[in-house]
């Protein structure tokens, strides 16, 4: 697929978001009608494989971002995501979305190469987000019984320890 995407391209079209996607970041409720509104197109849109494979795992991370759940992320690489969700909302597409199969792999382009920009960073909101479903699949109280457990042990061990110790002290005469 990448033989048939000019990245160049497709980064140009992001780009010419910038401004309004830097502008976006400062009203939450502007993202969330954004991401809403791609979520909506999403389903209108037929699978397409890889190309939009990530898409919503790049709007659950600038969802995380915006409602400050994780913020381990530049507001730049949000603000280029921000860019491909506005470019698939109200860009002047390269090819016409009308066009059945063909008309959306400027779609694929562009998030692709939003994709491609954040690469890292997804990576990591994922391992993030896999590590916070982890945690939350644990039965409740599991961990605290767990350490308690864990405590009870090492001090019956330093017990044991410190009475060997005195067992074993020469003693005074």
């Amino acid at each position: 697929m990448s033989n048939m995407i000019d990245f160049d391209k497709a980064k140009e079209a992001l780009g010419g978001f910038t401004a309004q996607a830097q502008e976006m970041l400062k009203d939450g409720s502007k993202v969330e009608s954004a991401l809403q509104a791609l979520e909506a197109k999403m389903k209108e849109i037929p699978t397409v494989g890889e190309g939009l494979s990530k898409l919503p795992l790049m709007i659950s991370m600038i969802r995380g971002y915006i409602t400050k759940e994780y913020t381990d992320v530049s507001p730049k690489v949000i603000a280029s995501m921000l860019c491909a969700v506005l470019y698939l909302l109200k860009g002047k597409d390269l090819i016409k979305d009308s066009i059945p199969v063909v008309g959306y792999l400027d779609d694929i382009a562009v998030t692709a190469a939003a994709f491609k920009l954040s690469e890292n960073e997804l990576a990591a909101y994922e391992q993030w987000r896999a590590a916070k479903a982890a945690v939350a699949a644990e039965p409740a109280g599991e961990p605290a019984e767990s350490i308690v457990r864990t405590a009870a042990k090492q001090i019956e061990e330093a017990e044991d320890a410190i009475e060997a110790a005195l067992d074993n002290a020469p003693s005074e005469a």
